[in-house]
């Protein structure tokens, strides 16, 4: 049986002495759309960023398919990283470069292709996310929408296996919602990529998500996992039916 792409185990989170969360553990199957979800201030982003090695746990493991990604050595790391992508929730471009240009950036810097083939490239990743024609704009003269689009052609430039999202429709008509929820579904089955986003944008969690973890900030500790769909038909804790529901009747 393969390894899950991520198995989390054991994990504490913490600044300093200040707890934020504690003995999390679960698994990220290859081909989940997983989603991290639970009320404001919980640390959903704060174990994104334990999860793409931007944070070191207090304790516990982050697994990348059986290797232990902070006991590992930095080029073990290092190789791990290059196969992951990630959408901050800003889109986090440079302002000062065009589209391309943004997407250029990592295959110019982790690659040894030519630049021709590097233009080439940008310009179908930017088709792949619906922004063909759009290379020679700059961030500034495209829809917030636009931006998170052209953030995620970056995010997919070197093919990465694992693709991580930070609040992707934060900011977004319902409309644009949708689009980039189908945008995301689209390339996962086109990359056969693993779905890693952090949300409380209920549709979103209902319509894409194949598995969740749900993250409680009082309890400090993870109080359900599994289908969004069956944690709102099944799940007994009242603050997760809540959550999903948001206050109303099933």
């Amino acid at each position: 049986m393969a390894e899950p792409h991520i198995h989390v185990r054991d994990l504490t989170m913490a600044y300093g002495s200040r707890v934020i969360q504690k003995n999390l553990n679960f698994t990220i199957e290859r081909g989940d759309i997983f989603i991290i979800m639970g009320g404001s201030g919980c640390g959903k982003s704060t174990l994104l960023r334990h999860l793409i090695g931007l944070i070191r746990p207090a304790s516990g493991q982050v697994l990348y398919e059986g290797t232990d990604f902070w006991g590992a050595d930095d080029r073990t790391r290092m190789s791990i990283l290059r196969r992951i992508g990630v959408l901050y929730q800003s889109g986090a471009l440079w302002s000062s470069m065009t589209l391309a240009e943004n997407v250029c950036l990592p295959l110019g810097e982790y690659t040894d292709l030519p630049p021709q083939q590097i233009a080439a490239l940008a310009s179908l990743k930017l088709a792949l996310v619906g922004l063909k024609g759009f290379e020679e704009y700059y961030p500034y003269e495209i829809s917030g929408g636009m931006q998170k689009r052209a953030g995620l052609a970056r995010a997919i430039a070197l093919d990465p296996v694992i693709l991580f999202f930070d609040e992707p429709s934060a900011g977004l008509d319902p409309i644009s919602s949708k689009r980039l929820d189908d945008l995301i579904v689209e390339l996962r089955d086109s990359l056969g990529a693993t779905v890693v986003i952090v949300t409380h944008e209920l549709p979103s969690i209902l319509s894409i998500g194949t598995n969740s973890v749900f993250l409680d900030a009082g309890e400090k500790t993870m109080i359900a996992q599994g289908p969004p769909r069956e944690l709102l038909k099944e799940c007994p804790n009242p603050t997760v039916r809540e959550f999903l529901t948001r206050g109303g009747s099933l």
